[in-house]
């Protein structure tokens, strides 16, 4: 069934999460206004991945009381700063020297992100992340990082696979998380988001099924 509103859309979708899901409206690419739009019909958690679109959409949906922002893209450490300054959470931390970077400079800034480190259990090597390995021998010093709220883990299904590889990477993420005594999962997108919520992802970030496509002449946004 193809649904031809954002209204329709949002409708569909909320009717198929598990209730400990919750959905990450991916919003980049697309202007203000969809965002607003969606924000009538009681969306609030909105995912932006390009500082300086995202800046200019918060500053033109000042007046829209409870936003929650959530920063997905890359996050270039020259970046952290501005980030730090307007996103609640930050899906993308990929590395120890990133988490300190972030702890440091909130500190500094006053503020106590919520971070999901982004973790890569297959190869790809268009994406990062730490290897399972890897966190688990940063973890104490992750740990021990002030201002910052580690929340749990982030992945992404390198393209290419199927269902039940899609399936097996999320169940493994998500063991990951129970090792960590993590709750938060971040996992699943438009095109796998379902096998994601099986699995137990807490955050689906969804983009394209929710928005529709994005308009054919956007914004020439720099990239972060």
């Amino acid at each position: 069934m193809v649904f031809e509103s954002a209204a329709e859309r949002l409708a569909a979708i909320r009717s198929q999460l598990p209730a400990s899901t919750q959905l990450l409206a991916v919003s980049k690419g697309h202007p203000a206004s969809a965002i607003r739009e969606l924000a009538s019909l009681g969306q609030r958690s909105f995912g932006e991945s390009r500082l300086q679109e995202a800046t200019a959409k918060q500053a033109e949906l000042a007046d829209l009381p409870g936003l929650d922002w959530h920063f997905i893209g890359r996050l270039q450490a020259n970046k952290v700063r501005p980030v730090v300054q307007r996103f609640a959470w930050m899906h993308s931390v990929d590395s120890l020297a990133l988490a300190e970077r972030v702890a440091r400079i909130s500190g500094e800034e006053g503020v106590c992100p919520k971070l999901l480190l982004q973790v890569k259990l297959r190869p790809d090597p268009a994406k990062g992340g730490f290897a399972p390995e890897e966190l688990r021998q940063a973890w104490p010093q992750l740990q021990a990082l002030p201002s910052v709220q580690l929340m749990g883990l982030m992945t992404m299904a390198p393209l290419g696979l199927d269902a039940t590889q899609r399936q097996s990477l999320f169940a493994d993420c998500a063991a990951l998380a129970r090792e960590l005594g993590l709750e938060q999962l971040s996992m699943g997108m438009s095109g796998d988001w379902q096998e994601a919520a099986a699995a137990g992802s807490t955050w689906v970030r969804i983009g394209s099924a929710l928005f529709g496509p994005k308009p054919l002449s956007p914004p020439a946004w720099d990239a972060i």
